[in-house]
């Protein structure tokens, strides 16, 4: 499901951002100016989370990325090695001023919860970063500023909580940021899965880890590792352990028989494209330059779950902000009020929402859509900047579970995804969960 570079290049022009979450609201009810809108129970409880987190309604857009300097950096998940920096958080405030920020760095450990780590310890200058590179949107209906933070190197590898806060230590934003070293030779690579029709619709990823010269104690206990599917937490698995033991050899061979290491491939994500705000772009039925912000309204979907799997490149679920007639979607792009539609001849069994990286990969009330059985249809309304943005439709997926895409999306084998690998070890004596090994791996790569 990935896009190429070639045609990143070419279908999504230049990049800058994350869009996060806005309200979704009745499509047939006025949209209320910014900062006019109550905010949603989501953002009521400003208690911070170790977790891609959003706790303010004016706060959008928000994206986190390796910086690499190439034309698609923003699909470059925050991952780095040890000693390179290149971590670049950027968002949004709407509004007619520009707040002061800082920000700081969390140690955490395996499981994202801060650990006991000094400051000193895992930096080497103040944990305490103003804001200060920050401009102000350009001739745009929808008033923000848009902020931009290199965030510092760090001393140790694992994994880290940028927090963004406001006046009084508010949380604003937070966002999950890996650094890793290779003390381990990790294999990551696709596997059958042995089962019936789960083979249509599952993928496997089998996995060694090979310690060599590296000083593991214990490793079949001690090591840990976290799987991801296109970069994403809310569906990751944190509990897999080795198979196999291979002392002689050094090393952890992982290849499971329950499906414990395999996702649903689910469908190429669905998409639209609002970089201009003059002509219908791909994925839109129709466009009001009347409203205030543009009204846009998108083409009515249908349910995939039982269709064929139809191949296309999409870019994971991700998004791009860009503004096609004046470029730099950092503050040229302005913000569109965006309907969803979704056609159903009956209700889900369940709330229906709009789901993917524009909405940090959570279900959240304010894109949850509302069904009008007279016209057999769901519909939503949400704040977007302008971009290009992959989504899928979801219902939530029960007590513990992650959201459940198949339902209206489908699953095939042949879906492209991508896949990487962590892998943790908290030497002896010490008090940090490093993270030892990184591999990433496409399924289904497109050339």
């Amino acid at each position: 499901m990935r896009l190429s570079s070639c045609l990143l290049g070419g279908l999504l022009l230049a990049a800058a951002c994350v869009p996060l979450g806005t309200p979704i609201t009745d499509p047939n009810a006025r949209a209320s100016a910014p900062g006019q809108t109550k905010p949603p129970e989501y953002y009521a409880d400003r208690t911070l989370r170790y977790q891609d987190y959003t706790y303010d309604p004016n706060v959008r857009s928000v994206q986190c990325f390796l910086a690499t300097g190439q034309p698609n950096e923003v699909f470059q998940p925050p991952v780095a090695p040890l000693g390179q920096a290149g971590f670049t958080l950027e968002f949004d405030v709407l509004g007619e001023q520009a707040p002061r920020l800082t920000a700081r760095l969390v140690h955490c450990d395996f499981n994202w919860q801060p650990s006991v780590l000094t400051d000193l310890q895992f930096l080497s200058e103040i944990n305490e970063f103003l804001l200060t590179d920050y401009r102000p949107g350009v001739n745009t209906l929808t008033p923000y500023y848009h902020y931009r933070l290199r965030v510092p190197q760090v001393k140790l590898s694992g994994n880290y909580l940028l927090v963004v806060q406001g006046a009084g230590g508010t949380p604003l934003v937070s966002r999950r940021l890996l650094v890793y070293e290779n003390q381990v030779n990790v294999r990551l690579q696709p596997g059958l899965v042995a089962g019936g029709t789960e083979r249509y619709s599952l993928q496997q990823l089998n996995f060694a880890i090979s310690y060599g010269q590296a000083q593991l104690i214990n490793p079949a206990v001690e090591v840990k590792v976290a799987l991801r599917q296109n970069f994403r937490w809310d569906n990751a698995k944190y509990t897999l352990r080795p198979t196999f033991v291979r002392e002689a050899e050094r090393r952890l061979d992982y290849q499971f028989f329950n499906f414990e290491n395999a996702f649903p491939g689910l469908s190429e994500y669905r998409y639209f494209d609002t970089r201009s705000l003059q002509a219908v772009g791909l994925g839109v039925a129709r466009l009001d330059r009347t409203s205030r912000p543009t009204g846009v309204e998108l083409l009515p979907e249908t349910t995939r779950g039982n269709l064929a799997y139809n191949q296309y490149q999409d870019a994971n679920g991700q998004r791009v902000f860009e503004n096609r007639e004046f470029g730099n979607g950092d503050v040229n792009a302005d913000y569109a009020s965006v309907t969803f539609q979704l056609r159903a001849a009956q209700p889900a069994p369940g709330p229906v929402y709009v789901f993917g990286a524009l909405t940090d990969w959570q279900l959240k009330d304010e894109f949850k859509l509302t069904y009008d059985a007279e016209q057999q249809r769901y519909a939503g309304r949400a704040l977007l900047k302008q971009g290009y943005y992959n989504y899928s439709f979801a219902v939530p997926g029960g007590a513990g579970a992650p959201a459940n895409e198949v339902y209206f999306e489908g699953s095939h084998q042949q879906t492209e995804n991508q896949y990487d690998l962590l892998v943790y070890y908290r030497p002896p004596g010490t008090r940090a969960d490093l993270i030892i090994g990184y591999q990433q791996v496409d399924m289904n790569g497109r050339p």
